[in-house]
């Protein structure tokens, strides 16, 4: 319980006390200094007629409007359309020239790897990473190998229309489920996994944690070309180079989208894989998507 006693100076700190006393506890009397406490009474104005100048007050579906009138969301819509003022120029520039004749122009190159950075960033980095990479099942756009084409027209055709999207013009080209459809049994599938990562001279290596274990059967590569020749060729080629036109990968320059291991080709071959790109047709302008076409190209693998 608090006392109310006579104030005291405590004989250590030669402070007055206020008389209250708590369990043998006497309270020194420091107040706040008086600037502390005007600045204080100063902020609680201002948060006040903040309140009234500015949207502060939710309603039941909506909110106040303020006083002045201000609102975030314009602010942002002019901001960005003074940005678009200031762009306008080479953004008319990019429009009215070809993707070779900007790689072939400094000042445009310049311009457009700048915005192709910043439309990489916002829209293909959560996918590709931040500087291309890629990861398991997104390509790695550094290196020279492409599913569709390096090329700069074929660069822009892909981020235009995607890859297996809703576009009309979508590249197109599934990897069929050979196991789980029951077109390969269970010995041929093995045997062309075999015959598959010896063509990019694989070594067995443990698989990713997790992985399923395949069966540690001789490698059978005879019948494993012979699968292959029947039900693979078609798409990646009699030797395994690949085709860009159905989108079929490389099989001999040691890049995996999905993994190398034995056990992650069996499951590519037994399940099939058909990753989604979408189409950027629609949701960036065009000088955008110049501007990310020459990005990429000029990330380090553009042919």
């Amino acid at each position: 319980m608090a006392d109310t006693q006579k104030h005291e100076v405590d004989a250590v700190t030669g402070v007055t006390t206020t008389g209250h006393e708590w369990d043998g506890i006497r309270e020194l009397n420091n107040p706040l200094p008086r600037w502390w406490l005007w600045v204080f009474y100063l902020c609680i104005a201002w948060s006040v007629l903040y309140w009234f100048a500015y949207p502060a007050w939710p309603l039941v579906s909506d909110y106040t409007s303020g006083l002045l009138g201000w609102k975030s969301r314009d602010a942002v819509q002019t901001d960005l359309a003074a940005l678009r003022s200031q762009r306008a120029v080479f953004a008319e520039k990019l429009d009215a020239a070809s993707l070779e004749q900007i790689e072939a122009n400094p000042e445009l190159l310049a311009f457009a790897r700048a915005q192709g950075r910043a439309a990489f960033g916002d829209n293909c980095a959560p996918c590709h990473g931040a500087g291309g990479g890629g990861g398991m099942g997104y390509p790695n756009l550094n290196d020279d190998d492409w599913l569709w084409g390096g090329s700069l027209e074929q660069i822009q055709n892909t981020i235009l229309h995607g890859a297996r999207s809703a576009d009309d013009n979508t590249h197109m080209g599934d990897m069929p489920a050979f196991g789980r459809d029951g077109i390969l049994q269970r010995p041929e599938i093995l045997a062309v996994a075999d015959y598959v990562r010896s063509l990019s001279n694989l070594q067995d290596k443990p698989g990713p944690k997790g992985a399923a274990k395949s069966e540690p059967t001789p490698a059978d590569l005879a019948k494993g070309k012979e699968v292959f020749t029947a039900n693979c060729a078609a798409c990646h080629g009699d030797e395994g180079k690949g085709n860009i036109e159905l989108g079929a990968p490389n099989l001999t320059d040691g890049i995996w989208l999905y993994g190398s291991d034995r056990a992650t080709v069996i499951a590519t071959i037994t399940n099939g894989r058909g990753g989604i790109m979408p189409a950027w047709s629609g949701r960036l302008d065009p000088s955008t998507i110049k501007a990310l076409t020459v990005y990429v190209h000029a990330l380090g693998g553009g042919q």
